[in-house]
């Protein structure tokens, strides 16, 4: 049997892709591995990112790295997939025809039946997982309908599509089964799930669905976009004990100048309304925002304003990305890039430095609290763990000392925090975590 190595770039979405594709890999005859540290295999997969420019140029090292792997005897079947192949495949073709094939976002049919399979519908909701196996993300729709002036996704992915509520119950199921307990619900815009499906955004009615799959402990909310955010969100989040205290709502800026230049469907009162009211309903809730700046037209006072933002709301989690023009967008094709690069960077090291405060003050008013938390690894001497207030790979986590007891990955205990850092927790275990 053949080894296949399906690397990974780029977002949970592309995870997911990956997933599902290596279950039907594997349903044709090949051992799959995902390693990203190893280009060695019989057969290389690259699902490639293409969203901003420093995945771009990730993607293009990979898949020249592999290239050379393969030019060496080490590889004997290259394949490239995922974002940057839909969007420049032609070019990709000419500057590195060393690759077999390129394939595009939704090809997937067609690279299994390249490399000797037959796509089977049938194991569509199967998946080969690459996260730690007490947790995996479950993407409900694809595309995006939103079309915000610096994002290329409308024009990679598509326009909005839901997969349908029985087809990811099922997934969800077949994930519990195999041992998840922890489920990130994920899309380019969650919140609009279901509109074109059943008319309305059903993604309460979803949330409560999934709250009833049994082995499912923690379902976790990401990408949420904040315009016309649905009452019965968050409702249903107030009062399932499964969902997660966490929403990670990308609001992008505050400035009313620099949303409208970005095509937002939020103005900066909406948005403060907003977290006003998920606070109201889900006092504890830990929000997690991206911020971008350095958009075309962006002043020193727009800046200041955002950094107001920041200071203000008290965000728990917080990513800031400086713009990069994406060819295609509103804002590549009618803005000018006004904004330096060095100026970029330094109004995102100011928010940041902004936001290191506030994590570590947030943190510290934990200290001598006791936490339901999950173990997801050992790494040296501690035990990595985390709340309900913290997503994989991207937040914080909590240290255990390992000296103390021994603890299973994937399990549940309670944990007394005993200290804090800016970005960290550390913690020790009270007991396993039981219901009340």
């Amino acid at each position: 049997m053949k080894k296949i190595n399906v690397i990974t770039l780029g977002c949970s979405k592309n995870t997911v892709d990956s997933e599902h594709l290596m279950a039907q890999l594997a349903a044709a005859g090949y051992v799959v591995v995902f390693d990203s540290e190893r280009t060695d295999a019989d057969v290389v997969v690259i699902n490639t990112c293409g969203f901003i420019g420093d995945a771009k140029q990730e993607s293009i090292e990979m898949i020249l790295s592999a290239v050379a792997a393969k030019q060496e005897g080490r590889i004997e079947r290259l394949f490239v997939i995922g974002c940057l192949s839909e969007r420049y495949a032609d070019e990709l073709r000419e500057e590195i025809p060393e690759v077999d094939e390129y394939f595009g976002v939704k090809d997937w049919a067609d690279i299994v039946k390249a490399l000797g399979g037959e796509y089977s519908q049938e194991l569509s909701t199967e998946r080969v997982l690459s996260t730690p196996k007490h947790y995996a993300y479950l993407k409900i729709s694809e595309g995006c309908n939103w079309m915000c002036g610096y994002c290329a996704i409308p024009l990679i992915r598509g326009k909005h599509v839901s997969v349908p509520m029985e087809d990811v119950l099922k997934e969800a199921r077949l994930l519990a089964a195999k041992g998840v307990k922890e489920l990130m619900v994920i899309a380019q815009d969650t919140t609009y799930y279901g509109i074109d499906l059943y008319g309305k955004r059903r993604l309460a009615d979803l949330l409560s669905e999934l709250c009833r799959v049994e082995g499912i402990e923690w379902i976790r909310l990401h990408y949420a976009y904040p315009a016309a955010f649905p009452e019965d969100v968050i409702e249903v989040m107030a009062r399932e004990p499964k969902i997660c205290k966490y929403l990670d709502i990308p609001f992008q800026h505050i400035s009313d100048n620099i949303l409208s230049a970005m095509k937002r469907r939020h103005d900066k009162a909406e948005a403060l309304e907003l977290i006003k009211r998920l606070r109201k309903a889900i006092p504890d809730i830990a929000l997690r925002t991206t911020l971008l700046v350095g958009y075309p037209g962006e002043t020193e006072q727009d800046q200041a304003e955002l950094e107001e933002f920041v200071r203000e709301v008290r965000f728990d989690r917080l990513g800031v990305f400086p713009y990069s023009e994406e060819e295609g967008t509103y804002s590549a094709r009618e803005l000018r890039d006004d904004v330096p690069d060095d100026v970029k960077e330094l109004r995102a090291a100011r928010v940041m430095q902004i936001q290191e405060q506030i994590s570590l003050e947030n943190n510290l008013q934990r200290v001598g609290r006791t936490m339901r938390v999950i173990v997801d690894s050992r790494q040296g001497d501690y035990y990595v763990a985390r709340s309900e207030y913290d997503s994989p790979e991207v937040d914080q986590e909590i240290l255990i000392p390992v000296e103390l007891r021994q603890l299973r990955k994937g399990g549940f205990y309670e944990v007394k925090i005993t200290g804090a850092e800016d970005y960290d927790l550390y913690g020790e275990v009270v007991a396993p975590w039981s219901k009340k």
